[in-house]
């Protein structure tokens, strides 16, 4: 399975989401409308394989400084709080996941967010 699978998987597996191309990567979104994770495959030639995923409050910094070398603060939205992850530097996919799920918790209207946290 790919990376670009497995995120889609992660992403399309909570409530209410959907994948199309934004800007000419695979975006997925809440509701139709909402952008919670962003796949970036050497983005402007960054050389990175990347998501850009919504984040709480503070989660930017906290990452970012903890752990460099997985997460970074990505263009046109780390100022808005949004992590970026890599994905081709050994972070753990529970990991990852944990990063997809934060992000839909971060957009998602709350019926949604309360569904998923029943669950």
């Amino acid at each position: 399975m790919t990376s670009l699978e497995r995120v889609r998987e992660l992403c399309l597996a909570l409530p209410e989401t959907s994948e199309r191309l934004s800007h000419g990567s695979p975006t997925f979104f809440v509701g139709g409308k909402k952008t919670f994770v962003m796949y970036l495959d050497n983005h402007h030639d960054d050389g990175r394989l990347a998501l850009w995923c919504a984040a709480p409050p503070g989660m930017q910094e906290a990452l970012t400084q903890g752990e460099p070398e997985h997460y970074f603060r990505p263009p046109y939205v780390g100022h808005r709080g949004w992590i970026g992850v890599h994905l081709n530097t050994g972070l753990d996919w529970n990991e990852i996941a944990g990063a997809i799920e934060e992000a839909y918790l971060t957009v998602a209207p709350k019926r949604l967010v309360k569904r998923l946290t029943e669950a």
